[in-house]
């Protein structure tokens, strides 16, 4: 098969990438034990789904397997990808020059020659698959939209890891219960597309994500603005100087200190906000086009299994 030079490469960059990282001991850090974790998810998933390829234990569910290869590709390349510049932003500038230092860079180099070699995955493994008439979830508009969504809300999650910083203030554990409220409805419209699933719902598609869309617009402007105001609004408790953290003054201390958190939390928020926006505006065209009598034309999402039902037909 085609794909499997990127996936020995791809198996290769994530691997050096973490055993890089694991060989630097306890100096790797919080960062280091974050960005090794994903390196290592990577290489075992990219591993097993290379086994199923070569295996050809794919061949009785052929569509949805051509479609969850290249969802999970476009996951790693955003995954390695971010841990490449997080490590190196966070961590890697603040070592001193040294072996340490040059098995970091090392690292980051080799994750970002993963997340290209994921990225090219994406591009050229519908042709390994031989699916002229189908069009992949992930191949969308609004597929690449859910990815984004789900993904930067992923990683909003694992910069709240820490608690602390949202516990015990209500305004702060909306904002987390709104990125958890948003990811659902996400994450499901992927399942519903991955498995075709998405015809078995009581209403049409387009209007069902034009308000899941809708909806998360306004969870996120609500949690946008609670945020940057709780957090870095002095009358409300918040710190608007990153000085005012007394953690963050202390040069490096294998970790994130929590005002860099609190900002990375919010850029994050404003960016995936964005993103629901975008996917609100596609939808809203979506169902306008379907209201001005075109309600006979085929679905965008489901142009695929039209062809597939012409094609069999005498």
């Amino acid at each position: 098969m085609c794909s499997c030079l990127f996936r020995l490469l791809q198996l290769f960059s994530t691997c050096v990438a973490f055993s890089l990282v694991a060989d630097m001991g306890i100096r790797r850090g919080a960062i280091g034990n974050w960005s090794m974790s994903f390196w290592c998810v990577c290489f075992v998933v990219t591993l097993i789904i290379s086994i199923i390829d070569v295996c050809e234990l794919w061949s009785r569910f052929r569509y949805f397997w051509c479609n969850f290869s290249i969802t999970y590709a476009c996951y790693a390349t955003l995954i390695c990808l971010s841990a490449s510049i997080i490590y190196s932003v966070t961590y890697v500038q603040f070592l001193p020059y040294g072996p340490y230092r040059d098995r970091a860079i090392a690292a980051t180099a080799f994750s970002c020659i993963a997340s290209v070699f994921y990225a090219l995955d994406v591009a050229l493994m519908r042709n390994c698959y031989d699916f002229d008439d189908v069009t992949c979830y992930a191949h969308t508009m609004p597929g690449l939209l859910k990815v984004l969504e789900t993904f930067m809300a992923g990683v909003i999650f694992t910069f709240l890891s820490y608690t602390s910083l949202y516990l015990d203030r209500p305004a702060l554990e909306w904002c987390v219960a709104v990125y958890s409220i948003c990811f659902v409805p996400a994450a499901l419209a992927i399942v519903l597309n991955l498995g075709k699933w998405q015809r078995r719902l009581p209403g049409p598609f387009p209007l069902f994500q034009l308000v899941l869309s809708l909806l998360s617009v306004l969870l996120y402007v609500s949690a946008l603005v609670l945020w940057a105001l709780y957090q870095f609004n002095e009358e409300f408790g918040g710190q608007l100087q990153r000085s005012s953290d007394m953690g963050c003054i202390s040069g490096l201390t294998y970790n994130l200190c929590f005002w860099d958190r609190k900002l990375t939390v919010a850029i994050l928020t404003a960016a995936n906000l964005l993103v629901y926006m975008a996917d609100m505006v596609y939808w809203a065209r979506q169902v306008s086009v379907g209201t001005r009598g075109q309600s006979n034309a085929p679905d965008p999402f489901h142009s695929q299994e039209v062809s597939l039902q012409s094609s069999v037909s005498p």
